[in-house]
């Protein structure tokens, strides 16, 4: 293949997948991973275990395992491949929410509107909608709750390895500012049996039945409290440790500053803060990273930040960026100390 016919190639394979990402997002909302769960069956069989149209569905199937989902064999029999096994709902690092999120109709909307943001720099979502994405979401329970869950799946993949990466258990208290439904708080917890724990989000987050059913089945509810606020207003005071994953990197600077000297007016001279975000790399790499760098642009009006642009971040909100500890994720561990 030329070198020309090659960048064609790479184009062509760039276009396609916006197009293979949505055909995943439908599959997984369609409950098909986990209908092949016990082994590969035909399109007939899934159509039945699903509710589908047999020939339309056989045709998805194709697609999927041409995108490496799934694998079709010689009998037109469909079974998972790994990346597809992530897709169910029962297993560990499942990543079924996610891709149903990525999915809907209020997001593609959203990315559709990218060239407004890059003309304005403003966010996408809020200039289609006339309000925040939050307030949006707040008044449809239904997509609130599955992005609740989308948020599960991403810190439940990176729970473990942030867990493992600081040895948290001599904090004493550590508050997970903004923690859903405490995913990754109860990890910690569990790595560290001898830390007490304080889930603080939105009331209607933290005081739910999911947060609760999930400390209760973590095993860690009896050395947790939950806290409903604003981090804007204030956040639970005199802790050893505060900790956000995936919180600043929704804000513009001015906002993330606000949350920083919250947290810094609440904290003890010796408080230690944990960041875990996305630091951006050199240039001409982390595509991944660059593409939810514009999501953030397009949903939120936040961004992803370089290490430069956090320690910057950091300081204007009261605190020294001491470490950028690694993880066995894309994510990073940022920690803070006051002096």
């Amino acid at each position: 293949m030329t070198s020309s016919a090659a960048a064609a190639q790479h184009l062509d394979d760039i276009l396609v997948t916006a197009r293979l990402q949505q055909a995943m997002s439908v599959a997984a909302d369609l409950g098909i991973p986990d209908a092949l769960a016990d082994g590969p069956r035909s399109a007939a069989e899934v159509a039945g275990a699903i509710g589908a149209d047999e020939g339309t569905l056989y045709r998805l199937l194709a697609t999927l395992a041409a995108g490496g989902i799934l694998h079709e064999d010689d009998d037109h029999r469909f079974g998972l491949t790994e990346a597809g096994t992530l897709l169910r709902s029962d297993v560990p690092g499942s990543k079924r929410d996610w891709a149903i999120l990525n999915g809907k109709p209020y997001v593609r909307e959203a990315w559709s509107n990218l060239e407004h943001s890059i003309r304005t720099g403003e966010n996408a979502f809020g200039a289609l909608h006339g309000e925040s994405v939050w307030t949006w979401r707040a008044s449809r329970p239904a997509e609130q709750a599955n992005f609740n869950r989308a948020m599960a799946d991403i810190s439940g993949s990176a729970a473990r390895a942030v867990a493992e990466a600081f040895d948290f258990g001599s904090l004493g208290t550590l508050v997970d500012v903004g923690g859903g439904t405490g995913t990754l708080l109860a990890a910690i917890l569990q790595r560290h049996p001898g830390l007490r724990g304080i889930l603080f989000d939105q009331p209607d987050v933290a005081g739910s039945q999911a947060t609760a059913a999930r400390l209760e089945r973590e095993g860690v509810a009896d050395r947790c409290e939950t806290v409903g606020g604003s981090f804007f207003d204030s956040v639970s005071p005199g802790a050893g440790g505060y900790l956000m994953k995936s919180i600043l990197h929704d804000w513009k600077d001015e906002d993330s500053i606000r949350i920083l000297r919250t947290i810094r007016e609440a904290s003890l001279p010796t408080s230690r803060l944990f960041v875990v975000e996305v630091v951006l790399g050199a240039p001409n790499e982390g595509l991944a990273d660059r593409i939810l760098d514009l999501h953030m642009l397009v949903m939120l009006g936040g961004r992803e930040r370089s290490e430069g642009e956090w320690r910057s971040l950091f300081e204007r909100g009261g605190w020294q960026l001491t470490e950028v500890r690694p993880t066995a994720t894309r994510f990073r561990i940022l920690v803070g100390s006051r002096d």
